[in-house]
């Protein structure tokens, strides 16, 4: 422990192991609450229990181990009032293989507890929505907010969807560990696809002032090697870290020295992190051998491409298209379209892509989503289309909350039609 801090001090502590700690308290205390609810409430109490334990005595050392233990005492607690610790337990609890629940200062949390409650809420009794949506929730400490922002859904319906799926987990008993290696394949999709939400959430945060969150680009990238540790035979978990570390080599670059949002053609490729690259194309290239790849591989494959190119304009935009789509062979998804006509845009010109664009607006599965008026106007700013570009620009803007995207698309409107109204 350190000597007694000062308020705000202690504040941005607690706050900091919220933001990186959060995962590895709550799963190690689901292991003993037995029950989700439970852990979640007993994990609040102890960051409570922070404030004015740190403030008093100092930040400890290790504040994972320190909320760990305070959490999992308070779970023993609660059984004990109820006089059913070993009696009434639901199947969700394990015994403790590692003994007690007391952790030394420089001690750290076991971090495939974490892996454990991942596969826990991607159990394939729970709807794939609702599976994603439960675990962005509890083991990454998402709000409510944030995944219906990824989800494309009201706040409420979100809310909704997250007890619901709670309540599923209690009511069927499903059991807190790491499947076997014959369950694997009905719950390895459902959390790839978690870790991938995970990092893009962090990739460009949905609101704040920050373009990145750092915390979760890394609990993200933590994740993706510990499911490559766990199955390292699955060309899918190759290709997601694969995929987030190539991502994630840019990160540096995405803000200029004034702060300003630099898109792909306008970032310094000599600052790319070369290490992530190499290790992320040498994955790549591991799994894309063998069968029809997958949808992580495929992503992986084309981040590769961009990664490798000496110049924006000289990427192998052919090439891009045509991994677009094979990805839309295994993922039609509207937004794999959105990526797609914008490789089309390099490739054949920005007046090819337009019509994929307002095809994808008849669509209207991305009706709300900010990049589809974003993209629309970048290609009519470039066709010489100002005014309508401007109004796209607007449309995008209305739907931004991230400040760093709305100061971009501010600039933006600004170039291309009428000054913003004070």
């Amino acid at each position: 422990m350190t000597g007694a801090g000062s308020d705000a001090a202690v504040r941005r502590a607690v706050a900091d192991a919220h933001r990186r700690e959060w995962a590895f308290v709550l799963a190690a205390t689901a292991r003993v609450a037995g029950d989700i609810d439970l852990a979640e409430e007993c994990v609040q109490d102890a960051y409570l229990a922070a404030l004015d334990a740190w403030t008093r005595d100092g930040v400890p050392r290790n504040p994972a181990a320190w909320l760990t233990v305070a959490a999992r005492r308070r779970a023993i607690d609660a059984h004990r009032r109820e006089h059913t610790l070993r009696g009434k337990l639901p199947l969700l609890v394990e015994p403790d293989t590692g003994g007690s629940a007391e952790y030394d200062e420089d001690g750290d949390v076991i971090p495939d507890d974490r892996l454990r409650l991942v596969f826990t809420c991607c159990h394939p009794a729970l709807a794939r929505e609702a599976q994603v949506a439960l675990t962005l929730r509890l083991v990454c400490g998402l709000t409510t907010a944030e995944i219906a922002e990824a989800f494309l859904v009201s706040e409420a319906t979100m809310a909704a969807r997250v007890t619901r799926a709670k309540k599923k987990i209690s009511a069927a008993r499903i059991a807190y560990r790491v499947p076997s290696a014959a369950e694997l394949p009905d719950r390895l999709d459902a959390v790839l696809t978690v870790v991938h939400l995970l990092y893009t959430t962090g990739h460009t945060a949905p609101t704040g002032t920050q373009l990145v969150r750092a915390d979760l680009v890394e609990r993200a990238v933590d994740l993706a090697r510990m499911l490559c540790r766990l199955m390292p035979d699955e060309r899918e978990a190759r290709g997601l870290l694969a995929l987030l570390l190539l991502t994630d080599a840019r990160r540096a670059t995405r803000t200029g020295g004034d702060g300003r949002l630099l898109l792909l053609a306008d970032q310094p490729r000599a600052d790319w992190d070369k290490a992530q690259i190499e290790e992320g194309v040498r994955l790549v290239l591991a799994a894309l051998r063998g069968a029809r790849p997958g949808r992580f591989v495929l992503q992986a494959a084309i981040a590769a491409l961009h990664a490798e190119a000496p110049s924006y304009a000289e990427t192998d935009w052919a090439q891009v298209v045509q991994l677009y789509d094979l990805l839309l062979g295994v993922w039609p998804s509207p937004v794999v379209a959105l990526n797609r006509a914008a490789a089309v845009s390099m490739m054949d010109g920005p007046a090819a892509a337009l019509a994929e664009i307002e095809a994808l607006e008849r669509d209207g599965r991305l009706d709300g989503y900010r990049y589809l008026p974003a993209t629309k106007a970048d290609l009519l700013r470039r066709l010489g289309r100002l005014d309508e570009a401007a109004a796209a620009y607007r449309a995008a803007l209305d739907l931004a909350e991230n400040a760093q995207e709305r100061a971009f698309l501010t600039r933006r409107i600004q170039e291309t039609g009428p000054t913003l109204p004070a």
